[in-house]
This record gives C-alpha cells, sequence and structure tokens, in this order.
C-alpha cells in the first residue's frame, strides 16, 4: 500500500470535516481562550473623549512659554469632568484619563510647573502645542470591526472586547472529541495488572492535547478485542453527538487489530490509512456520518507525535482558525550527525539548547516508539524529510516545539 505524506494526509484530514462547529453566544467572563465565531464590531467610542495621558494642568497651547504664570481654576478627575472653560492665563488641574475641559489643547505636567497644587503655577518647561492630549477615538471609533472570526480571545482580545462594549461574544462550540484505547493488554491506571497486561497511558495524553486545543473529551475508556465491545463503544460515540472519535491502538494488520473492520461495520467510509512517517505508519482517518474519526497507532509515542500533527489542527480547524493547517515547524541546528533517510519522514525526540546561533536540537539515541520517558524529557521533535540526505553536526534542520 502507497504511504501518504504527512501534508497530504493532514490537508485531506482537514477538508474531510462538515465545517466549524456552531455558533453559542457566551458571557465574555466566560470567553477567555474561546475562539470567535464572527466578526465583532465597536459598540462605543475609544476614548469617548479627549482626555489627558499625563497628571498637570490643562493648558492654551499657544500660551506656553518659560516663565508664564498660571491661574488654576478648577479641577478634572477621571470620572469628574470639569464643567467650565479655560480662557486666557487659566489652567485646570487634570489627573491621568481625565477629561479635557474646553478651551484646552495641551497637557501642561506637573513635573515641569512650579507651585504646584497652589492657586497660580508657573511653568518652568513648556510643552508643545497638543502635547499628552488624547484624542477622541483614538483607540477606536463606533463601528470599527477590530476582532475576526477565528481569534482566539486571548487576554488582549478580551480586554478589547470589554472595551469595545461587549458583554457576550458568539465563539465557537467546543468540538466534543471521544476517545476510546483497545486492546486486551490494557488496564487503567490504580487497577491490578495482569502478568500480559500494560497500564493504558494514551487516552490521557490525547485528552490533555484536545484540551489544550480547545475540545471537550468523553473518555470511552478501553475497548476489549471483541467485535461486540467495540461496536458498543463506538455507538456510543455516535450517541454522544461527537465531532470526532479518536481510537487507540487496533488499527494495524494485525489478526488482533480490529478497529478498522469494526468501524467499517458500523458504517464509515475510510479516508486513508499509513502514513509516510515514522513513528505514526498505522494512522488511519475516515467519516462515521457526520462524526470525523482518527485511528490512531497503539504505541504511545506515535499517538502522541500523531496527535501534534493531526488532532491538534483538526480540534483547530473545527473552530474555525483559519490557518489550522499552518507549518508549526520552527528552523533550528542539528547538534549531532544523522544518516540518511528512506521514504517516511522522520520526528525524533530530541532535546533543545539555546545559542548565539540559535536553537540547538539534538535527537537522542534510542527513538524506539513505546519510550514515553524520552518523549517527557523531549523539548521538541527533529523533522528529518524523506529521501534526506545524512546530515552533519551543525547542519540547518526544522523542530516541532513540544513545549
Amino acid at each position: 500500500m502507497t504511504l501518504t505524506p504527512v501534508p497530504v494526509a493532514r490537508k485531506a484530514l482537514l477538508d474531510s470535516i462538515p465545517g466549524p462547529t456552531e455558533a453559542e453566544a457566551l458571557p465574555l467572563a466566560h470567553c477567555a481562550w474561546r475562539v470567535l465565531a464572527g466578526a465583532v464590531e465597536a459598540l462605543r467610542t475609544q476614548p469617548p473623549f479627549a482626555n489627558s495621558a499625563m497628571d498637570g494642568y490643562a493648558v492654551r497651547g499657544d500660551e506656553m512659554a518659560e516663565g508664564v504664570s498660571l491661574a488654576v481654576i478648577g479641577e478634572s478627575a477621571a470620572g469628574r469632568a470639569f464643567d467650565g472653560s479655560v480662557g486666557p492665563g487659566q489652567a485646570v488641574r487634570i489627573f491621568t484619563g481625565a477629561p479635557m475641559p474646553a478651551g484646552a489643547d495641551t497637557i501642561l505636567m506637573q513635573e515641569d510647573a512650579d507651585g504646584v497644587d497652589g492657586p497660580v503655577i508657573r511653568v518652568r518647561v513648556p510643552p508643545a502645542k497638543g502635547k499628552f492630549l488624547r484624542a477622541a477615538g483614538l483607540d477606536f471609533h463606533e463601528g470599527d470591526v477590530l476582532l475576526s472570526a477565528g481569534r482566539v480571545l486571548d487576554s488582549a482580545a478580551l480586554g478589547l472586547a470589554a472595551a469595545m462594549g461587549h458583554p457576550t461574544l458568539p465563539v465557537r462550540r467546543k468540538p466534543r472529541v471521544a476517545i476510546l484505547a483497545t486492546g486486551d493488554e490494557l488496564v487503567a491506571p490504580g487497577e491490578p495488572v495482569g502478568r500480559d497486561q500494560i497500564v493504558a497511558s494514551n487516552s490521557f495524553s490525547l485528552a490533555a492535547l484536545v484540551e489544550k486545543a480547545g475540545g471537550v473529551v468523553l473518555d470511552l475508556g478501553i475497548a476489549r478485542d471483541d467485535h461486540a465491545d467495540l461496536a458498543s463503544k463506538i455507538a456510543r460515540a455516535s450517541e454522544a453527538d461527537a465531532d470526532v472519535l479518536i481510537t487507540l491502538g487496533g488499527a494495524s494488520v494485525g489478526a488482533h487489530d480490529l478497529v478498522q473492520e469494526a468501524l467499517t461495520r458500523a458504517g464509515m467510509s475510510l479516508g486513508f490509512w499509513k502514513i509516510a512517517m515514522r513513528p505514526g505508519k498505522p494512522m488511519m482517518t475516515g467519516r462515521l456520518g457526520r462524526m470525523v474519526v482518527v485511528g490512531l497507532p497503539g504505541n504511545p509515542v506515535s499517538s502522541i507525535v500523531c496527535g501534534h500533527l493531526f488532532v491538534l489542527p483538526l480540534i483547530e480547524a473545527l473552530l474555525g482558525i483559519a490557518d489550522a493547517d499552518r507549518d508549526r515547524s520552527i528552523p533550528a541546528i542539528l547538534g549531532r550527525d544523522m544518516p540518511g533517510n528512506d521514504e517516511r519522514e522522520d520526528y525524533l525526540r530530541s532535546e533543545l539548547a539555546l545559542t548565539p546561533k540559535g536553537w540547538v536540537a539534538t535527537p537522542f539515541d534510542r527513538q524506539d516508539s513505546s519510550m514515553l520517558g524520552t518523549l517527557a524529557r523531549a523539548q521538541a521533535l527533529t523533522i528529518r524529510p524523506a529521501h534526506a540526505a545524512p546530515a552533519r553536526k551543525g547542519d540547518p534542520c526544522h523542530i516541532l516545539p513540544l513545549r
């Protein structure tokens, strides 16, 4: 069977989704790190009035000269504007953010005036006309579109939305992702482990990836190597209206690898199977109704690497993030010699060191796909393209940061 290159497989997976999840309106306080479902325009002008950028005095700029004396006729503070007008030879005590009084067009900083807080001040360092004055609408005007659909609502975007006057925002529903581990050899952490069994770990790793990307996890537990058990748990994912079903293990070609057959019996249309990558070759995708199916390898490292390359972009695409298929790699320098590569793209667990020349990535000696210890130590995956020629220490490379 022909192996599918990683970029081709990822694009095909993202193209297979029926579209982003629907929008829901949430209070602003519940929108942190959610994804906007539509563009958001300002409901007000910010600032709504001209105001001072400094503590000092609101003055007439044409009068500013060293030694000029001015009579202080009032005060303007944030939330308490001065109602009068500044005339010739006059000034109003003003504080940062306070509305600019009529007749004034310049701020004299208090550090540049003598007689501060007295009835009369004297200009010691004259400001340029218009200095330290924030004009109305300096930040934005009512009707300006300042946040676009697909924007992740980080702290800056949330603060902007609040300043724009929005108590609620339209965000994408979090994708529901069902995760199903498979295999007679698996037991849950804390349960007795038989002589021929191991503790299941992949579900927890993939759940963390899904939640980090913005999804909600439905843990289907462990399915035994039995068609009836597999069918029952696959049906649970459909009944829960999951957007994605991730299966872990059982997608290869062995006599006990029943997952693909069970999914096909349930009505799945196969998308692609077997990727030109190491680790992660036996990955599979398909559609079961509107539910996207991603069959990941059972080896722990393989499933996590596939999670970074395929599951994270899939969740982002379901959230309406336009560049979900972007290249997430960054340039680095090899920290050791590397042999030539075959037809599969390698993702090598590596440690990083920051040097004056940039990041240096040194792959670990042992890359067995069952070894979670090296993955936990790794800071990045060093990418070796298919059919890459031998490389020397110091040669350029690309890495996928893990943390």
